[in-house]
């Protein structure tokens, strides 16, 4: 397989994505240890969606992420521009509502009582292009894809273009510990143990090699802010998750 580089070409990252959809989430627990699976439940507790919003989930890939969404009883849109992430998940969720694979849960409980589920749907898209409206969510997030767009100020602004005046934006992404030494080493990892990790355990080991590189290459906590900024959402700010591992920055639409 042709792996992508850090010119993040979408045609290559789409296809990357496609070639490691089967197996994606399950590589993701593995080479992050458990923790993928704390960051991407701090999103939805960060963007409180509520019953009756809208909220567009971009790089949604296999929709593990959107389910977060749609469990408080919100309505999602699970966006991505690889095909073969997308089928992979509407597969898993076609079988669970047949009673054929993993079940998804039912009802979210609240100060309110029982809440029913949000509508989950599935689009083709590309960050740069977004297939939707002005205005037409709540909420827009993405969490570990900003990173893998060509332009990320245009994706930033056309997201904010498709996000009603008020709303809100949440970006999930990696970041840069705090503490040097930590970080020095966690780098480390990035570029030769995961890497090795994936050569043993993942069909398409060079996808790795690109995601810590990519990793490694991307801007930390206060530039990406500024970032944002540049993009025009307001109130920007950001919460470090593992020591800054992970950083989840919020800003609103004014």
């Amino acid at each position: 397989m042709a792996r992508a580089d850090l010119e993040k070409q979408p045609g290559d990252v789409a296809a990357m994505f496609d070639a490691i959809a089967g197996r994606y989430d399950l590589l993701n627990d593995l080479l992050s240890m458990g923790q993928v699976r704390l960051w991407r439940r701090a999103v939805p507790r960060i963007t409180g969606a509520r019953p009756g919003e809208r909220v567009l989930d971009l790089a949604a890939g296999t929709g593990t992420s959107s389910l977060t969404f749609t469990d408080t009883g919100a309505d999602c849109v699970a966006c991505d521009f690889s095909l073969g992430m997308l089928q992979a998940g509407k597969s898993r969720l076609d079988a669970s509502q047949r009673g054929t694979g993993p079940g998804r849960r039912g009802f979210a409980g609240g100060s309110r009582g029982v809440v029913p589920p949000g509508r989950l749907s599935f689009v083709a898209g590309d960050a740069l292009r977004l297939p939707f409206r002005d205005g037409a969510f709540d909420a827009v997030t993405i969490s570990f894809g900003l990173r893998n767009v060509a332009d990320p100020v245009a994706g930033l602004a056309e997201m904010r273009r498709v996000t009603r005046p008020g709303g809100r934006l949440v970006v999930c992404e990696f970041s840069a510990i705090t503490i040097d030494q930590v970080d020095m080493l966690y780098r480390r990892y990035l570029l030769h143990v995961l890497p090795a990790i994936a050569r043993r355990a993942a069909r398409n080991p060079e996808a790795y090699e690109y995601l810590a590189e990519s990793i490694v290459d991307w801007p930390a906590q206060r530039e990406l802010a500024g970032l944002i900024k540049t993009a025009g959402w307001s109130a920007v700010r950001w919460r470090n998750l593992s020591l800054g591992a992970v950083a989840v920055h919020v800003g609103r639409r004014a």
